[in-house]
């Protein structure tokens, strides 16, 4: 099998395989996983020549982060072979980016994790916090846990783009290393690729995650919960339907379509099964040795163009900042 194609993640020095693994289906969030079919994917991930792996306390209640800290010991992996991101701030029972409560939950994600240390530690979903408090207080509190040692680098994620500008302009330069951004670098809505000259210039990696737009972009459509607005839910479940007819899978083109940016260092995916992570290599190496199928990306974009890059809120009402 050709091999997977490597980037570069900002001034970490990490080189991550262009597809990384979700964990948060480990987690049982979208159904029931067995330890096999956790254990089967992930050791078929590493095989294959995908070494990130993506997790956090949220998912399933701390369950993702356990399943994938077995997996990984069960392989006995070395350790350098593999790069993990957890995330810190969001829980089952709500949110909480306190210093007190953040350097807690790494202490907590590494017993579970079953390591010593974790490559990225990121603060997930700000934007339901005081964006405030996550440059004064909590990124303060992150850069202890790098001093530490037991996170490499760290990172922040959320939905509204404007909350890695604002954050971002107000630390001091190096303090976060990452951005993981989500559903904004897809066929639908590709409103990341404006912010990421500044993102270069700050020296801070680019993940991207959610290719599918959160079950958009699939035949099966989204879950019930999906908060998109229902003209974006029309429109893609007319393009699924389009491809269909043509014999072609939509996630097939979204996952290629994510993938076409070398400036974005891996694109994270949910994988739970030996047959995801054989279908999410097949459609990367097909993009590397043939490309993407112009006609048919041209088809749905079309069908898309109505709603390109329509979004929907995330997070709590910020206060605006006198400064």
């Amino acid at each position: 099998m050709a091999t997977l194609e490597r980037r570069e993640l900002g001034n970490t020095g990490f080189k991550l395989s262009c597809v990384g693994f979700g964990a948060s289906p480990l987690g049982k969030v979208f159904g029931d996983v067995s330890h096999e079919d956790a254990l089967a994917a992930v050791r078929l991930a590493l095989q294959s020549g995908i070494n990130f792996f993506d997790t956090s306390p949220f998912y399933g209640g701390t369950l993702s982060e356990t399943v994938l800290g077995n997996c990984l010991s069960e392989l006995k992996v070395p350790r350098e072979e593999f790069i993990v991101s957890t995330k810190c701030g969001r829980y089952k029972d709500g949110f909480d980016f306190s210093a007190q409560r953040v350097t807690r939950s790494i202490d907590e994600s590494l017993a579970r994790l079953k390591l010593d240390y974790v490559d990225i530690l990121h603060c997930h979903d700000i934007e339901f916090g005081s964006l405030d408090q996550i440059v004064n207080e909590t990124i303060p509190a992150l850069q202890k846990i790098k001093e530490s040692g037991k996170a490499r680098f760290i990172g922040i994620t959320g939905l509204p783009l404007g909350i890695f500008t604002y954050v971002l302009d107000r630390v001091p330069p190096g303090s976060v290393d990452v951005v993981l951004s989500y559903c904004h670098y897809g066929i639908n809505d590709s409103t990341l690729v404006d912010l990421l000259p500044y993102l270069k210039s700050k020296g801070v990696g680019v993940i991207t995650a959610s290719p599918l737009a959160m079950g958009l972009l699939t035949d099966v459509g989204p879950p019930e919960w999906h908060p998109a607005p229902s003209e974006l839910k029309s429109a893609c479940k007319a393009a699924a339907a389009h491809c269909k007819e043509k014999g072609k899978n939509i996630s097939k083109i979204a996952l290629q379509y994510s993938l076409m940016n070398k400036e974005i260092a891996t694109v994270l995916v949910g994988m739970n099964s030996s047959k995801q992570v054989e279908e999410n290599l097949a459609a990367a190496v097909e993009l590397s040795s043939l490309g993407i199928d112009e006609d048919l990306l041209h088809e749905v974009e079309a069908v898309l163009q109505p709603v390109k890059n329509l979004t929907w809120p995330s997070g709590i009402q910020q206060k605006p900042n006198p400064a």
